[in-house]
């Protein structure tokens, strides 16, 4: 039941909290290489970018196991991902700045539950969130809202009442449709792209001045 007053950000993982897009486009390319294929940027943002793994695989290399192919490559992703890995900028500062609040916050990710956990290891904020929601834990993945409306429901908080951010077109399409308000992380799509899918705003990451006023809508 939602508790009347209680506030909540919500966050994406891959893109939103770090910039894990360079790793991701490495281990795709190198897979795309080893099967005689060229990875273009084309084909990350539209066929892989913020798409759940078993959904891409077998459009990318149809007729092999797409659960197979996932579990490769996240393996190798969280090889090339180091502890110690900076967060997104000024991240630690909104999250100091909800404990202040008192404002209830979760990460949704469509990352495998190992690579949600690793990244925010990796990251040093694990141990921030009370919550870590995993897509494929869901009745369905985004871009269908189910994993942000399972966040508000378990955090007890109104979609009115969350401030989302997202990065990918699926995740915002995803955040969008939850009710609460959608926030799009500029880090690796451009503004039009973003409010193509639902954005009510872009932010190039947590130091941009317009977050101050995105954050005042759960001050009022």
């Amino acid at each position: 039941m939602a508790i009347a007053g209680s506030k909540a950000l919500l966050f994406d993982l891959d893109g939103t909290l770090l910039l894990s897009d360079p790793l991701h486009y490495e281990v795709f390319a190198e897979m795309f290489a080893e099967r005689g294929k060229t990875l273009t940027q084309q084909i990350y943002e539209t066929q892989i970018h913020g798409n759940h793994n078993l959904d891409s695989f077998p459009k990318l290399f149809p007729g092999e196991d797409p659960q197979a192919l996932s579990d490769e490559k996240e393996a190798r992703f969280r090889d090339r991902l180091g502890l110690g890995t900076p967060p997104m900028p000024g991240a630690e500062a909104l999250l100091d700045r909800a404990d202040r609040e008192g404002w209830r916050l979760a990460v949704v990710t469509n990352a495998p539950r190992e690579n949600g956990e690793y990244m925010l290891e990796a990251i040093g904020l694990r141990m921030r969130f009370e919550l870590l929601i995993i897509g494929d834990e869901c009745a369905r993945a985004k871009p269908d809202p189910e994993p942000y409306l399972l966040a508000m429901r378990e955090l007890g908080v109104r979609p009115q009442d969350c401030i989302v951010f997202e990065d990918s077109p699926s995740g915002m399409r995803a955040a969008a449709r939850s009710g609460g308000y959608a926030v799009g992380i500029r880090s690796g799509l451009p503004e039009d792209r973003l409010r193509e899918a639902g954005a009510k705003i872009t932010i190039a990451d947590y130091e941009d001045p317009a977050l101050e006023g995105i954050l005042a809508r759960l001050s009022a």
